[in-house]
C-alpha cells in the first residue's frame, strides 16, 4: 500500500500540480471572448436590420416609380418656365404604352381648343403634374410614366386604360400665366364647380380683371395728368 508522499515546492511534480491555477485565467478569457461575442452578435443584427430597410429605401428610387422625360423641342427664348401653381394652356395626346393605342386626344375635345389646368393641384395625373414642370412655352415633350403616377391598379375604365398600365403622353405646351394662388380664386374661376376650368371660364376670369386693369390704369393716368 503506497502512501501520497507530499511534493517539495521545486519539483517537476509539484510544477505540474500549479496546472489547477491558470483555470481562473481560462475563465477570464473565456469571459473576454463571450463579450466579444456580444459585441459580434450586436453588430450583426445591426447589419441584418440595415439589410432588411436598404431593400425598401431602394425601393422609393426604382425605375418603374419615375417619370421618363424626352425633350423634342425647345424654344429659343424662355422667358418663364411652369411651375406648381401656374395656369397652363397645352395639347397632348396618350397613349398605352403596351401597344401603343391612342386613349386620348385633346385637340378632339373641345372643339379642338388646347386644354386649360393649373400645373401641381391634381387637374390632371400625377404623372403630369410632374413632367409638365419647367417647361417653356412652346416646348415639346414625350412623356413615358408609370402606372403608380397615372391611373395604377384600378385603371381608368372610361378611356379603356387597363389595370397597371404604363402611359405614354406627347405633349405641347402654349402657354404659362400666373394661376389661382388660392382655393378662393380657384373657385372663382371655376363658375361651375366642377373642379376645371374650362376656356369660358379663363376667358371670362382675364377679360374680367383684363378690364378693371385697364379702368384703373385710365383713372390712374387721368389724375396723374
Amino acid at each position: 500500500r503506497t502512501m501520497a508522499v507530499p511534493r517539495s515546492p521545486g519539483s517537476r511534480e509539484a510544477r505540474s500540480d500549479v496546472a489547477p491555477a491558470r483555470a481562473p485565467q481560462l475563465l477570464l478569457l473565456q469571459g473576454s471572448a463571450s463579450q466579444v461575442a456580444m459585441r459580434f452578435f450586436a453588430l450583426c443584427l445591426s447589419l441584418q436590420a440595415f439589410a432588411l430597410l436598404a431593400p425598401q429605401a431602394n425601393g422609393q428610387q426604382e425605375p418603374a416609380d419615375e417619370i421618363q422625360i424626352e425633350v423634342v423641342y425647345v424654344p429659343q427664348e424662355c422667358r418663364q418656365k411652369s411651375k406648381k401653381g401656374d395656369l397652363l394652356n397645352a395639347h397632348y395626346d396618350g397613349y398605352l404604352a403596351s401597344d401603343k393605342s391612342k386613349f386620348y386626344c385633346s385637340r378632339t375635345q373641345n372643339e379642338g381648343h388646347p386644354k386649360w389646368f393649373v400645373l401641381g393641384v391634381g387637374q390632371v395625373i400625377k404623372g403630369l403634374d410632374i413632367a409638365m414642370l419647367n417647361m417653356c412655352p412652346g416646348e415639346k415633350r414625350k412623356v413615358i410614366i408609370p402606372p403608380s403616377l397615372a391611373y395604377g391598379q384600378q385603371g381608368y375604365e372610361p378611356a379603356k386604360i387597363p389595370p397597371n398600365a404604363t402611359l405614354i403622353f406627347e405633349i405641347e405646351l402654349y402657354a404659362v400665366t400666373k394661376g389661382p394662388r388660392s382655393v378662393e380664386a380657384f373657385t372663382q374661376i371655376d363658375l361651375d364647380s366642377d373642379k376645371k376650368l374650362s376656356k369660358d371660364e379663363v376667358t371670362s376670369f382675364v377679360s374680367t380683371h383684363l378690364y378693371l386693369y385697364i379702368c384703373f390704369s385710365s383713372i390712374g393716368r387721368s389724375a396723374d395728368s
